[in-house]
Parts: C-alpha cells; sequence; structure tokens
C-alpha cells in the first residue's frame, strides 16, 4: 500500500530517526494519554517504537508515519497490517497534536485512513485504549469502534493512581469493522 494514499488532505510519510523531536513535541502535547499509559514516553521509547514489532511480524508490516500540514506534524500512526488477524490492521498508535483536537481533524483523518485499508483488502482494524480514558474511549466509539472482550492487564504503565501492583491498569480492545 502506498502511505501517501492514507491522506488527502495531509502530506504522509514514513517516521524515521530525525524525526523524534516532532514525535516527542506530539507525545508531549497529549497529556491525558498519559495519565492513564504512564511513564510518559522519552526520546529513546520513540526511537524504539519506530520499530517495535509484536511477535511474527516484520518491518514490511508496519506503517510508522506522521501527517503533515507542510512542516508541521499534526498527527502520527503506528499501524500493524495483518496482526492477530490477516484481514485486521492493528493501530498501535494514533495521536493528533493538540492544536488540532476537538476541531474534527482526527475524525476526518482517521475515516481517511480506514477507508484506505478497506480498499487494500482488510476486513477490520483492531486497537486497543487504556481502561478509563475517556477521551480514548470517546474518540474511538465516535469513530464506530465497539468495545470487545474483557479488559487485558497492562503490565508495562506504571501506577498513575497509586496502586502500584502488577495489573492495576488494564487495556479494552476495541474493533470496527471496514466491509
Amino acid at each position: 500500500m502506498n502511505i501517501q494514499s492514507l491522506s488527502k488532505c495531509y502530506q504522509v510519510r514514513a517516521l524515521h530517526p530525525e524525526d523524534v523531536d516532532q514525535m516527542y513535541e506530539l507525545a508531549a502535547g497529549n497529556t491525558i494519554f498519559y495519565q492513564y499509559h504512564p511513564p510518559f514516553a522519552t526520546r529513546e521509547d520513540l526511537l524504539r517504537d519506530l520499530t517495535a514489532l509484536p511477535p511474527g511480524k516484520t518491518l514490511a508490516d508496519k506503517q510508522f508515519v506522521g501527517f503533515f500540514d507542510g512542516e508541521k506534524m499534526i498527527a502520527m500512526l503506528d499501524a500493524i497490517c495483518g496482526y492477530k488477524e490477516p484481514e485486521t490492521v492493528w493501530i498501535g498508535w494514533y495521536i493528533l497534536d493538540q492544536s488540532v483536537q476537538g476541531k474534527g481533524v482526527g475524525s476526518a483523518l482517521i475515516t481517511e485512513i480506514l477507508d484506505c485499508y478497506a480498499a487494500a483488502g482488510f476486513q477490520s482494524a483492531a486497537l486497543a485504549i487504556d481502561e478509563g480514558n475517556p477521551q480514548s474511549e470517546a474518540f474511538w466509539t465516535k469513530n464506530g469502534f465497539k468495545k470487545e472482550g474483557e479488559p487485558i492487564p497492562n503490565n508495562f504503565s506504571s501506577c498513575a493512581t497509586g496502586n502500584c501492583a502488577a495489573g492495576s491498569y488494564f487495556y479494552m480492545r476495541m474493533r470496527k469493522s471496514l466491509v
């Protein structure tokens, strides 16, 4: 799939280590996310994320891309094609610049992205949100995703509530049909 086809409104390109400062700025503006998904990402974390893969997947399956309005990155997407099921695209991370949040940009862009994956033959999109994050849940629900299954312990994040026992954070899986 040609990644430029992911958006008609923005320039799309693969992200590289030299983009880490823009990636970090975008992440830093999303404080609500990190209230539910600590610890806050470092530049080193973001560099690792550029090539991080789930079991059984290769870099050919991964699309870690930025969406640019001129020189400014307004969004980034980390997607894995065919993860969990061959006909599913897994959204590992979709994050918007704070300046465009609440203006319909995120919904319009994710609609373009999902339409592109549907045209490429994917039948569904799946993701996991941090349980209890009202911003994430509202956004993905508004965009047609539905919760599925039981919460999954998130042993990656440390605890923001003071109860730092392993498993004190949970992911909630969500899915949307693309057909």
